[in-house]
């Protein structure tokens, strides 16, 4: 257990805000002795940090060390801080001043960073020591007392008042010791001659020197010196001065001369010629770093040099003559090294947070960095940035540490995941950068609901379909991913479409749309509804898209024949005058057909046996007419079966049958009408009124009529100048000419035929059975049949039908049974 004197503990209140959840933390400082038992307590974080030790476990606590080994744990229970592996000053920071463990206390819900510094206190564990067992000096006997001759240098593992301190001089009548010590010097020690040496008395003497530190329990470490007495050389090699001192940058290059020493020796001869080279009692490192030249005195580079490792070096060099005995003198070369920006900044990423919602606030914190530079001074003062165009960002907490936090808005759907580059630049001269990456994936979350391609889809579906048949199938997108982007599909019954359960389905995972009936175009052509996209997010997100199904015509209807032929199995019967001329109107077939479109398109023919050739009908029309004039050959009684065939695929048709029997005079052609019997009734004031009011309403309609007609003439007068005015006609027998300069319409109805719905076709070209001839300028069938009796009374009402279409009623002195329908 550390004593309360070998610990202590600083507080410092936190400058500014860490950025890890917004929180602020303090810094922790603890001291501890090195080479202490492992499981010794360090300090209680819980307690110094005024945290419930009750929520350390649940809130996961933990330390992080930059070091490869990890030196200190904790309790997550009662939050109590222990060495977990041995600890040696020595070995984790060399001979530095200060030694000490960085570790950072992670918290949990809410994420709290805490950093904590242990001071490694020294103890006195190691011994100093000398590189040599024995050391050999060589004195002549014509020394003179108070030279001084150097001793090696005790080295000690230990720093500060643990290192070497002092030296001591085994007991003797020639030597004294003196010991050197302060200021940028390494504590050394010079032997002193007290007394004139004679090496007839004495050649050889032997000495030991003891080196002790400054520990509390001192240690101490000896050596063997042997001075061997030398016969006369009386005078001794002289340096300009005893301590040199020189600069010199850490980037120097190999064999860079650093200094040049110059000895003088007042002899001559070979007495007076001088050897430079470095004592053998300086520290091994320096043999390693420097060399110097033994004629010239020049020390020069010849191992690389590291501010970071060694700031200074001592070298102590000697000048010896060639004399015998000859003679020796030293001097010291203090080498201050200068540090240059040569270490890059190192990076440390850790406690990443990955992935990240994507829908995270600023200031999630994402990763914990922290920057370092060897480098002292503005070389090591570093500064960190992330360097791409990304939305994260870094904020500074304590000094050379920096959380990485959201500083923007995250979209998975554009980038799913970020290489996000750190640059850490310190502020040397040039500036050394180096960068890490981190990766950090973005998770999804269901910001985006599924898209149709289009707002509205139509679809097309024919009449007569299968049901259960796959009409249409729709598709929705959703950038979203996982259950986010899984789609389903309903439908969304409207106003409008009430019954729509019973027309379609649609299968919520394909989205395929089933019919549930078959559809009739007759019946129903369009619908609409809407169909839902869901996605299963929570919460769930959906669109709509609007569905118009139009229905296809089939040709699934035959012609229906209109009265008066209408009555199925029945045979009709018309009578036309033996002295017919060719294009005798005899009748007029109408039908009609429920389908729309080419499926819709009428036409008419006749199925006779061979050989008849009296009788023809207009293809578009239905008329039938006359070929030729009779000839007393020809039957008296004309079968036709009329066959009415529409245009689809495959065509349709219907038959009628007419009897056409020849009689000898127009007297004896007798129309027949079918009657409709009319009720006796008094004609009734209100009846009166009723028709005032509908001839109101009709003439006030007819006015309107009349005006909207001028009105669109007027407006239309330019687009119609190629043409002239339409002409209405009346043909003698009846029919009506519409007429335009380069166009003529022809209609005729029957006067056997109590309504005739007759369509207007443009008839540039007549039928090849036709014969034409002139009337008012334009083209039209020639005529012998006239009009009906003029005590009938003609009323013509018109209606527009596609290409033209008009409607003619004919009313008798007795009102006939009005039929209804269309003529194609």
């Amino acid at each position: 257990m550390v004593s309360p004197g070998q610990r202590k503990r600083l507080w410092t209140s936190c400058v500014a805000p860490l950025c890890l959840l917004e929180l602020c933390a303090a810094q922790i400082l603890y001291s501890i002795s090195e080479e202490i038992s492992k499981g010794t307590v360090v300090g209680n974080i819980a307690k110094d940090l005024n945290i419930n030790a009750h929520e350390l476990e649940s809130r996961g606590l933990r330390i992080v060390s930059g070091h490869s080994k990890r030196y200190f744990d904790v309790n997550s229970k009662t939050g109590v801080l222990f060495v977990s592996e041995r600890i040696d000053r020595e070995q984790l920071c060399g001979n530095a001043e200060k030694c000490s463990v960085n570790i950072e206390a992670i918290l949990n819900d809410p994420m709290q960073l805490h950093r904590i510094e242990v001071n490694i206190l020294d103890i006195n564990d190691n011994a100093p020591y000398f590189h040599e067992i024995s050391y050999i000096i060589n004195i002549t006997e014509s020394a003179y007392t108070g030279e001084r001759f150097p001793l090696p240098v005790a080295n000690d593992d230990d720093s500060g008042s643990n290192s070497v301190k002092s030296y001591k001089l085994s007991p003797n009548e020639y030597f004294s010791l003196d010991v050197q010590s302060g200021g940028d010097q390494i504590v050394s020690a010079e032997l002193v001659l007290q007394k004139a040496l004679d090496r007839e008395k004495k050649p050889v003497i032997e000495l030991i020197l003891t080196t002790v530190d400054g520990g509390k329990a001192p240690r101490s470490g000896t050596l063997q010196i042997t001075i061997n007495v030398e016969d006369v050389n009386d005078n001794t090699p002289a340096f300009s001065k005893p301590l040199y001192k020189v600069r010199v940058g850490e980037n120097s290059p190999l064999g860079s001369t650093i200094i040049k020493l110059e000895g003088t020796d007042l002899d001559e001869g070979v007495n007076g010629e001088i050897v430079y080279s470095i004592s053998a009692g300086g520290s091994s490192k320096v043999n390693n770093i420097f060399a110097i030249d033994a004629i010239t005195g020049e020390i020069t580079i010849k191992g690389k040099l590291d501010y970071e490792e060694n700031p200074a070096y001592e070298i102590r060099a000697q000048a010896r003559d060639k004399g015998t005995p000859s003679r020796v003198t030293h001097c010291k070369v203090l080498v201050e090294v200068l540090d240059v920006n040569d270490n890059a900044p190192e990076i440390t990423v850790s406690s990443v947070m990955s992935p990240v919602k994507e829908d995270s606030t600023l200031g999630t914190v994402v990763a914990l960095v922290t920057v370092t530079d060897k480098d002292s001074g503005k070389h090591g003062e570093a500064k960190a940035q992330v360097s791409d165009s990304v939305p994260f960002k870094l904020k500074p907490s304590y000094k050379n540490y920096y959380s990485l936090v959201v500083d923007g808005p995250l979209d998975r759907e554009r980038t799913s995941q970020y290489n996000i580059s750190i640059t850490a630049t310190d502020e040397g001269s040039p500036p050394l950068s180096n960068s890490s990456f981190i990766i950090v994936d973005v998770s999804d979350v269901n910001d985006n609901p599924p898209r149709f391609p289009e707002p509205v889809i139509n679809v097309y579906v024919k009449e007569n379909s299968q049901i259960g048949a796959v009409i249409h199938t729709v598709s929705a997108f959703d950038p979203d991913v996982g259950e986010n982007a899984r789609v389903t599909y309903s439908l969304l019954e409207s106003s409008k479409s009430s019954s729509l359960t019973s027309l379609v389905n649609i299968n919520s995972d394909s989205g395929d749309i089933h019919s549930l009936q078959s559809f009739n175009y007759e019946e129903m052509k369009t619908f609409q509804f809407k169909v839902q996209a869901t996605d299963s997010g929570v919460p769930p997100l959906s669109s709509n898209v609007s569905v118009n199904v139009f229905i296809l015509d089939e040709n699934d209807n035959s012609p229906g024949i209109l009265a008066p032929y209408s009555e199925h199995g029945s045979v009709n019967t018309e009578n036309i005058p033996y002295s017919a001329e060719a294009g005798y109107f005899v009748a007029k077939i109408r039908a009609v057909d429920a389908d729309s479109g080419y499926n819709a398109l009428l036409s008419y023919h006749i199925s006779e046996p061979k050989g008849n050739n009296l009788f023809r009908i207009g293809s578009s029309s239905g008329e039938i007419r006359t070929k030729r004039r009779m000839s007393d050959n020809d039957l008296k009684t004309h079968p036709l079966v009329i066959v009415v065939s529409d245009s689809g695929e495959p065509s349709l048709s219907a038959t009628v049958s007419i009897d056409v029997v020849v009689v000898e005079s127009t007297g004896d052609i007798q129309t027949q009408f079918k009657h409709t019997p009319i009720k006796e009734e008094s004609f009734s004031d209100l009846n009166l009124y009723l028709l005032i009011a509908i001839v109101s309403v009709s003439v006030i309609f007819l006015l309107s009529l009349i005006s909207l007609i001028a009105v669109k003439c007027c407006r239309t007068d330019g687009s119609f100048s190629r043409y002239s005015a339409p002409v209405i006609t009346t043909h003698p027998d009846g029919s009506w000419s519409y007429s335009k300069s380069t166009q003529q319409y022809d209609v005729c109805f029957s006067s056997d035929t109590l309504k005739s719905d007759v369509v207007v076709f443009p008839a540039p070209f007549p039928p090849a059975d036709a014969e034409l001839i002139s009337i008012n300028g334009g083209d039209t069938f020639t005529r012998t049949q006239t009009l009906p009796n003029s005590e009938k009374s003609v009323h013509f009402q018109m209606v527009s039908l596609a290409p033209y279409t008009y409607r003619s009623s004919v009313f008798h002195e007795t009102p006939p049974r009005l039929g209804a329908g269309r003529t194609h």
